[in-house]
């Protein structure tokens, strides 16, 4: 049982002898003692002052010695104040809670109810690149909160299933292949030596330029701005390309999928570099026919209404909102027709219990339209969408290198960061003995990944942030390479220990009393599974990254104050092995639910 789950057999004994009634679980109020009282977990007597008929100090001091008296030498001691009653846990107990952490192989993993024998299923949905441009920093930030998000649930006990929409179709996509046709001169990736979604990327920027100098010609002409950009011969060319794709035209659905192909090759090399992958990838060019019919039965329902221009809207004024255009005049779908047939296909290929899109803040309004839209077509699923809304992501200098000079590339940011880390360690390095220069490339690769991961999801996700590269890839405070380094300065002492730090049938002494560093660091290890539990509540890799850095520090402060290798006291030594071991285990685990990898040198 845990430290709360004893106490609280404890104080239900205690009232029962002293006043003769059965407390209710509702009644025993547990919590962490406040830092400025002596003890490691209080009782709050209050509950138990009108059935004792006394005064809530002396219902405090009547359990606590009761407790003493009777709790099996797990309460060592007490202070009352008021009517809170603070506890100091034995030694023996956190001994003992420290070998049980070190004997469980899943320490920190959850388990779920289930239903008739079924693990509860949780779909994560999050990445949603388009295929006209590279992923960027925006994507950064979604992929690893959303992959994040579904390492943490499973430690929670759920069954996850990660999973991503590619938006391949649409005017965006056109745009690229027009700019290539007209342009391109048949480059390819292999020709032009780049990654495939960065030469896309490079011929929907070309569009734009030709784009934006046709509405100046136009404009000089005579035209209003508007009606510029409506005749400008590219983009009615772009729009006559989409309505071809919907007819399945041969040639355009050919280059279509040539292209597609590029860039689904770079952007498999970008998240595999990015440490993300998914079980299961949707692409609305299947997904978005599903919808156009679904919106079609809507209408047929009277759900829905169509315009004189031909288009099909649903007016949402009765819930608070405003009108949502389904399907343009010319019988071209949008994004929130595609999402509707991507939930319908979604819930028919799994037993979804809960769906959740880690989808950025500037799409909150869509997901409340997306849920009314499938409660109205009858789908029972539509009310319980989960959208994790997460803030945006800038650089505080701007740019750190831009392809398209507006946004910073994924790839671009990835390669920064290692050769940071490069640079930075170079020295701590070049002192590990024996190291190849592949090794030491490989250190870099964990400590600038780790750096920009865990720099991202340390902040709380559903606030805006700053990513300052500087400040995430220092060895030192609230950072990444703070923990890998903790982690891997544990992992030298384990090696230097020369012996496996296993409790194989040793009792651990704890009659000569704890240090306050060694019941500390226990004491923190006990929280991991809490701490797992409420990140999954949350959804909030945030509270991993804190509890992580937590941890480090009580170590890093334990291995300044108190001898482990040098510890001539056998016991002793063994203790601290035997808890310097399970640290980093925990920081290991810990850091694998953000997607980071531990280095065992630095």
């Amino acid at each position: 049982m845990s430290l709360e789950q004893n106490i609280q057999v404890l104080v239900k004994d205690a009232v029962k002898a002293l006043y003769g009634v059965e407390a209710s679980d509702a009644q025993i109020q547990l919590q962490k003692t406040r830092p400025e009282f002596e003890g490691n977990i209080t009782v709050v007597v209050f509950p138990f002052v009108k059935l004792a008929r006394k005064a809530p100090a002396q219902v405090a001091e009547e359990i606590g010695q009761q407790l003493i008296a009777n709790g099996q030498g797990l309460v060592a001691k007490y202070n009352a104040v008021q009517g809170f009653l603070n506890l100091v846990i034995d030694d023996a107990f956190w001994v003992k809670q420290l070998e049980a952490i070190d004997a469980d192989e899943n320490y920190g993993k959850g388990q779920q109810p289930t239903a008739n024998g079924q693990q509860p299923l949780m779909m994560v949905e999050y990445s949603s690149p388009n295929t006209n441009k590279p992923l960027h920093l925006g994507h950064v930030r979604n992929n690893l909160l959303g992959y994040s998000i579904a390492k943490i649930q499973e430690a929670n006990g759920w069954k996850v299933v990660k999973t991503n929409i590619v938006n391949d179709r649409g005017i965006h996509i056109c745009k690229s292949m027009l700019a290539w046709l007209k342009f391109g001169n048949g480059e390819t990736p292999e020709t032009s030596g780049k990654k495939g979604d960065h030469l896309i990327g490079d011929y929907y920027v070309r569009f734009d330029k030709e784009y934006k100098a046709q509405i100046a010609e136009l404009m000089a002409a005579g035209k209003d701005e508007e009606t510029a950009k409506k005749e400008a011969p590219l983009m009615l060319e772009a729009q006559e390309m989409l309505r071809k794709w919907e007819a399945n035209d041969p040639e355009i659905r050919a280059l279509w999928a040539k292209m597609n192909e590029w860039v689904y090759a770079g952007f498999d090399e970008t998240y595999q570099r990015m440490g993300v992958s998914f079980d299961k990838i949707y692409y609305e060019s299947n997904t978005y026919l599903e919808g156009k019919s679904e919106v079609e039965k809507g209408l047929a329902a009277g759900q829905f209404y169509r315009r004189e221009d031909g288009s099909v809207w649903a007016d949402l004024t009765k819930d608070g909102l405003d009108e949502k255009l389904l399907l343009r005049s010319d019988g071209t779908s949008v994004y929130m027709t595609q999402d509707i047939g991507t939930a319908k296909l979604r819930f028919q290929d799994y037993p979804i219990d809960k769906m959740v899109y880690v989808v950025g803040n500037e799409q909150e309004y869509h997901f409340k339209v997306l849920s009314i839209l499938l409660d109205r077509l009858g789908f029972p699923f539509g009310k319980e969408l989960v959208h994790f809304s997460y803030g945006m992501v800038e650089l505080p200098n701007g740019k750190m290198k831009s392809r398209e000079g507006t946004v910073v590339d994924a790839d671009d940011l990835m390669d920064k960061m290692i050769e940071d880390a490069k640079e930075i360690s170079k020295d701590k390095v070049n002192t590990l003995q024996g190291i190849t220069e592949a090794e030491a490339d490989e250190i870099a690769r964990k400590v600038g990944l780790g750096a920009l991961k865990y720099f991202i999801l340390k902040v709380d996700p559903r606030k805006n942030m700053l990513f300052n590269p500087a400040e995430s890839i220092d060895f030192n405070g609230n950072t990444g390479p703070f923990i890998q380094y903790t982690y891997a300065r544990i992992q030298s002492v384990l090696r230097k220990s020369g012996v496996e730090p296993m409790n194989h049938g040793v009792i651990l002494d704890h009659t000569q009393g704890l240090d306050l560093k060694e019941l500390t660091l226990i004491q923190r290890l006990c929280d991991y599974p809490a701490i797992v539990r409420n990140a999954g509540d949350n959804f909030s890799p945030a509270v991993i990254c804190n509890y992580a850095y937590d941890l480090a520090c009580d170590f890093n402060s334990f291995y300044h104050d108190l001898s482990i290798l040098n510890e001539k006291d056998e016991q002793k030594r063994a203790l601290r092995l035997l808890l310097a071991k399970n640290v980093a285990k925990v920081l290991a685990s810990a850091m694998s639910l953000l997607g980071i990898e531990m280095p065992e040198r630095m």
